[in-house]
């Protein structure tokens, strides 16, 4: 493990990146479990349980419990809530839209995934919500694949919902992609928007987690008294997809997709190369 610039910006080794791998392999599981799971009259405590049930038994730990004190194995945002919903008793109805946001730590290292899921009977402007948000997420990965900085992924993402959406979905500034590694948020920080701030190089060893939060109003937000749970101002919904991808010598390989990312991927014409 290395580390350069202001921000001593983590460049894992080989090793490490089979250790996020297996980390992000174990979380992608977890999650198909637990999104399988939401369904009308489920609460998103009982998903909470299913996700920590299924590290447990994958010998991962959760590197959200206990997370500054948070309460949970994974963050549950439903409709307004934009991020960092705290699982209770709260029984999912029919047309909810949910966020499962959720990590794991093997040997140390870390992997951190979201996915958006419709309960039931889907608005079709929901529907569309999430699909955007998800394909952003994968234009921002796929220009990863060539970016020379950081800042280029935030390009990506913002030229993709502009084109595909214009003004009618907005993207949440106050919370952006990251680094992950050692930790689960490491410097940079990953835009999701245009700015003039292009960012540090992007160097073999580096692992982001690109996470774009797009809204159906406005991008403004605020935080809850549990002093956890964001939701927007206007009580427009909300949907959040992320991966944790890693570039590597050969390319880039995204280590929360069983796949690597490629069949996502290939709609923008890049194939993810294989860790070494």
């Amino acid at each position: 493990m290395a580390a350069f610039g202001r921000g001593q910006i983590e460049l894992k080794s080989p090793a490490q990146f089979k250790l996020m791998k297996e980390a992000g392999l174990i979380l992608s599981a977890a999650l198909d479990v637990a999104v399988a799971a939401a369904d009308v009259g489920v609460s998103t405590a009982e998903l909470d349980a299913l996700f920590a049930e299924q590290l447990t038994k994958a010998g991962a730990t959760s590197n959200f419990l206990g997370y500054y004190g948070y309460p949970a194995t994974i963050c549950t945002s439903v409709n307004e809530q934009v991020v960092h919903g705290i699982p209770n008793d709260r029984k999912l109805q029919d047309g909810d839209l949910v966020s499962i946001d959720g990590g794991a730590i093997v040997g140390g290292w870390h992997a951190d995934s979201a996915r958006t899921v419709i309960v039931g009977t889907a608005d079709p402007a929901d529907l569309k919500l999430s699909k955007l948000t998800e394909a952003a997420m994968w234009r921002g990965i796929a220009a990863m694949a060539t970016a020379s900085r950081v800042g280029e992924i935030g390009d990506a993402i913002d030229d993709y919902v502009t084109e595909a959406a214009g003004e009618k979905f907005g993207i949440i500034e106050d919370y952006t992609g990251h680094g992950i590694g050692s930790a689960m948020h490491m410097d940079p920080d990953v835009l999701n928007y245009r700015s003039r701030n292009r960012g540090p190089k992007l160097r073999p060893g580096m692992a982001l987690a690109i996470e774009p939060l797009l809204v159906r109003g406005g991008i403004a937000t605020r935080t809850l008294e549990d002093e956890w749970t964001v939701v927007t101002e206007d009580g427009q919904r909300a949907a959040h997809w992320e991966h944790s991808v890693a570039v590597h010598q050969n390319g880039i390989w995204v280590l929360t997709a069983p796949d690597g990312g490629a069949a996502k991927l290939a709609q923008f014409g890049v194939t993810p190369a294989p860790l070494p």
